[in-house]
């Protein structure tokens, strides 16, 4: 009798696991599915980069379908780097005198870089090819920004040009997520 429990709890464990561990295997094989493609996009210019930064990102990384994906993408991985650079700039601008203007213009940049990303969001659903020129025009502000700063031997500028040159890194993988999406 102690034989058949033991053997009945066995089995019992055995398709518990099964049960459990299958639907995460599964959504790991869709959304793995999801990101390859969108790294396939040839907007984005580093395959490598896109996988590791999307696979190491969870919400990127248990996404149900192109447009969570895409979403998350903007709004938890460039967004987020733009608002930072933007805050960066700001403090910069008030810690270094001769050059606030600079800096200053540098924030707004990374503020409207920041409002074409929001645009981008809300365009994704309906309108993927507007979305694609919201981010698209990204990369005329970090131009701007490089401009201003890129030559000046500060170290509030070296790091703002550090943090430009990841903006520039980021912004291919909104680009993939506005192609994926229809863009």
């Amino acid at each position: 009798m102690a034989s058949s429990s033991h053997c009945f709890l066995i089995v019992s464990v055995a398709l518990l696991l099964q049960v459990l561990v299958s639907p995460v295997s599964a959504l790991t094989l869709t959304s793995t599915k999801y990101i390859d493609k969108l790294c396939q996009m040839p907007l984005v210019d580093s395959k490598p980069f896109c996988l590791q930064t999307l696979s190491a990102y969870p919400p990127a990384a248990s996404a149900t379908g192109l447009l969570p994906l895409a979403s998350a993408v903007i709004r938890g991985i460039v967004l987020p780097q733009a608002k930072k650079s933007a805050s960066f700039a700001d403090e910069a601008a008030k810690k270094e005198p001769n050059l606030k203007t600079q800096f200053q213009t540098c924030k707004e940049a990374y503020e409207s870089i920041g409002d074409s990303l929001m645009s981008a969001l809300e365009e994704l659903k309906r309108s993927p090819n507007v979305a694609t020129y919201d981010v698209m025009t990204c990369t005329d502000h970090t131009s701007q920004v490089k401009n201003l700063v890129g030559k000046n031997r500060d170290v509030a500028s070296k790091t703002l040009i550090e943090m430009t040159m990841q903006m520039e890194k980021l912004l291919p993988l909104a680009l993939g997520s506005t192609q994926v999406v229809g863009g």
